[in-house]
């Protein structure tokens, strides 16, 4: 079974929620629209480092897109560049990840920090998931709390789930 992030919930406001999240290791490549970065991602997690060390798949896979209607960049700053990221096994740190072979991978850590998130289903097109980030952006600027950085794209399902039961989520930092 995949291990999923934990987090704590720490409030709702309508469809949003907000959470705070562990540190957490990524490994992170640059992606384009086909998410071809899952390739690389997945080859980086199978065995393609340098002690061809196995790691676990974890959920979600994290998408950082930048749009025409970018948002200021505050820390901590995922990419400036379109990326694809999978979030490591919980239990380890920067150190402990084995170093990639192929030089697009590389490995991050994110700082503890709060999200907000709207859920969805289906495959995450790209009309859903502007329909979640403007519902996201929206009701957190009614409701007067300040976001950071860009919306990322969060899936938390294998290739093969059928639309109705794949879970996905939009997220951006917030200062509460």
């Amino acid at each position: 079974m995949t291990e999923t992030v934990a987090y704590e919930i720490t409030g709702t406001i309508g469809q949003i929620e907000f959470r705070k999240y562990p540190r957490m290791v990524l490994a992170t490549v640059p992606n384009d629209d086909d998410d071809n970065g899952f390739n690389l991602l997945f080859a980086y997690i199978t065995g393609n480092n340098r002690s061809r060390t196995k790691i676990p798949m974890s959920a979600p896979v994290i998408t950082l897109e930048n749009t025409p209607e970018k948002i200021q960049m505050t820390a901590p700053v995922l990419s400036d560049e379109n990326t694809m990221s999978f979030v490591m096994p919980g239990d380890k740190q920067e150190e402990d990840m084995p170093d990639p072979l192929d030089l697009r991978v590389k490995i991050t850590t994110l700082p503890q920090r709060e999200i907000a998130v709207v859920q969805f289903k289906g495959y995450a097109g790209r009309d859903d998931v502007n329909a979640a980030k403007a519902l996201l952006l929206d009701g957190l600027k009614k409701a007067g709390i300040t976001s950071s950085g860009q919306p990322v794209l969060m899936r938390y399902n294998a290739p093969w789930t059928p639309g109705f039961l794949r879970r996905n989520e939009v997220g951006i930092e917030i200062t509460r």
